[in-house]
């Protein structure tokens, strides 16, 4: 994946389509968004960072977790072979479903679970992106993970998350690196704030 052709694309790419009426006037705007079920889709820079970070391949299997309005799943599926993307509320995966049809996407699996225990009928993955705050990294998308894969995941507390790129190399030695400071929604289920063991 070039840079530049990853921002083209996500200039020609209209936010406006992921978005509720009401909002669609602050589309272009740099900034997350409510998309109801107290979700948000991501600001437009923070979704190229992630995306950029990821470096899907054409030949790339991709696993999202978090499929949301759709929005992020658009790209990846523009850049990947195929993406399977988990979502936990029902109404949003099919809203996204639904939109991103419409846009001709056709190399997306969708699947409404839990999504921090990832797809394991579908692993081993190339590449795994998730949108939404862990308080851990999940041990079964490490998992899932497959040789010279490439997981890019927020972790950490609630108030702040370090946005986390994690490598597994072709012996399956996983290495970890910190690109920045985000927040993000809670990941519901086993790896969430809630969940933490006080």
């Amino acid at each position: 994946m070039k840079r530049q052709e990853l921002e083209k694309f996500c200039k020609s790419l209209d936010r406006s389509v992921f978005i509720d009426k009401a909002l669609k006037d602050l589309a272009d705007v740099d900034r997350p968004l409510p998309i109801g079920f107290d979700q948000t889709i991501s600001q437009p820079s923070l979704v190229r960072e992630m995306t950029w970070q990821l470096s899907p391949g054409k030949d790339s299997n991709v696993l999202e977790i978090g499929t949301g309005s759709g929005y992020q799943t658009a790209i990846l599926a523009e850049f990947s072979e195929k993406v399977y993307t988990i979502e936990r509320i029902p109404e949003l995966s099919e809203k996204a479903r639904k939109t991103l049809q419409s846009l001709g996407y056709n190399n997306i699996e969708y699947k409404v679970a839990d999504g921090s225990i990832g797809w394991k009928e579908e692993a081993p993955f190339d590449r795994i992106i998730v949108t939404a705050g862990a308080s851990v990294i999940p041990e079964e998308l490490l998992e899932q993970l497959g040789k010279n894969g490439r997981m890019v995941i927020p972790a950490g507390k609630a108030e702040l998350q370090t946005l986390i790129l994690i490598t597994k190399d072709h012996e399956g030695t996983v290495s970890k690196k910190e690109i920045g400071k985000v927040v993000f929604v809670e990941m519901k289920g086993k790896y969430g704030w809630s969940s933490e063991k006080k």
